[in-house]
């Protein structure tokens, strides 16, 4: 118990600046948007991973609010304006808890503020339809990273769990980093294949994120970093994120998930539906076939790795909240992230550790990416370049 309240001691000065949570999918699926049916100023534990009461609980002081959408949307670009809408309608229903923010400065006012800098982030470059003009429309609307694919392909990435297609990074998909660059949107390298990683870091000039991934060499998944590509990180200058989404970081929870999501696809739905008839099949499945369980110290192990490879001042905190079925025990929610800080309190790391890994290297990254774009505008206009100039 002395750790725990140690924890929450440590989160009131540098909190958690969280790099994933998919809130916004959650209430496109869940209510259409309807902010009242899902009030998150009040306790919404029974639907949601998040609200307002939790993230105070949990010593959040920042977060990057996903405005992902499926891959397999005919109209993935006006579906990303509507969960642009649904994060800007939070922000403006709970001025006193969420602040908007678009800089590094701007978390900084916000924890000064006793506030929850909110930020956003586009999870997939189908949500730019192979258009750097959608890609700087979205900078515009305040979206500060851009993961490079999500589960599947884009034509111009190879995702990390889908059929290699161009083996990493095609010639447009460099173009589409370097725009990022030079506009200040942070290039972030979960979901992505370690091919698209290493092509990334070769053609960047700013750090880099992975918003929600943790160590390959823990748990053998795909959708991990291999420890090649964290070793790069101190000379990139960017942050991994370790995520809590059991199936990648338990190994144990890697074969049973590809049963679970096979019995997901044989019911008619997606793997990653969490409505509440998709939940109750998932539920079923488990009764019949326990999950296996991850813990903090599960996450805390990924964390250990992770510092020894790339050190403490390249890691963050991505929990992939309401983006996962399921959560770790102690890690049920976002008020859990004091449990995790307590984990690794009884491992030995440090208060100055641990303010680098909650607050300041998220903070860092991305006043890092704003101090490169300055400099590029300088010498560089926006492309307007497509896949057909590029790649043919």
């Amino acid at each position: 118990m002395a750790a725990l309240d140690r924890a929450r001691e440590l989160l009131r000065e540098f909190p958690v600046a969280d790099g994933h949570n998919d809130l916004p999918w959650a209430l496109r699926e869940q209510v259409r948007y309807d902010l009242d049916a899902r009030d998150i100023a009040t306790d919404q534990r029974a639907h949601l991973h998040t609200d307002l009461p939790r993230l105070r609980a949990g010593g959040v002081g920042a977060q990057y609010w996903s405005v992902y959408v499926r891959s397999d949307l005919p109209d993935p670009v006006p579906a990303t304006l509507e969960q642009i809408d649904c994060v800007r309608q939070l922000l403006a229903r709970h001025p006193d808890d969420l602040a908007p923010a678009l800089t590094a400065a701007d978390m900084e006012a916000a924890r000064a503020e006793g506030r929850i800098a909110s930020l956003m982030g586009a999870e997939g470059g189908h949500s730019i339809a192979c258009s750097l003009a959608t890609l700087r429309a979205l900078y515009a609307l305040g979206v500060r990273y851009l993961t490079l694919t999500h589960n599947d392909n884009v034509p111009w990435a190879d995702s990390a769990t889908d059929e290699p297609r161009v083996g990493g990074l095609s010639a447009f998909g460099r173009e589409v980093v370097r725009e990022m660059n030079r506009v200040g949107m942070l290039v972030d390298l979960s979901h992505v294949a370690a091919t698209t990683m290493r092509d990334a870091l070769d053609t960047t000039s700013a750090p880099v994120i992975f918003s929600h991934s943790s160590a390959r060499a823990v748990c053998d998944h795909p959708r991990n970093i291999p420890d090649d590509v964290l070793e790069r990180l101190p000379a990139n200058g960017g942050v991994a994120m370790v995520t809590f989404v059991p199936k990648f970081v338990l190994q144990a929870a890697v074969d049973w998930t590809a049963a679970a999501d096979e019995n997901m696809r044989a019911h008619g739905f997606h793997p990653l539906d969490t409505t509440a008839e998709a939940m109750r099949v998932h539920r079923a499945f488990e009764e019949r076939h326990p999950r296996p369980v991850a813990t903090a110290a599960t996450v805390a192990d990924h964390l250990d790795h992770m510092r020894e490879v790339a050190g403490v001042d390249h890691l963050g905190i991505g929990g992939d909240y309401d983006g996962t079925a399921f959560t770790p025990d102690g890690l049920d929610d976002v008020s859990g992230y004091p449990h995790l800080v307590a984990e690794l309190l009884d491992r030995g790391w440090s208060d100055t550790d641990l303010a680098k890994l909650t607050w300041q290297n998220a903070v860092r990254v991305l006043g890092a990416a704003e101090d490169v774009a300055r400099d590029l505008q300088v010498t560089r206009g926006p492309s307007n370049a497509t896949p057909k100039d590029l790649d043919g």
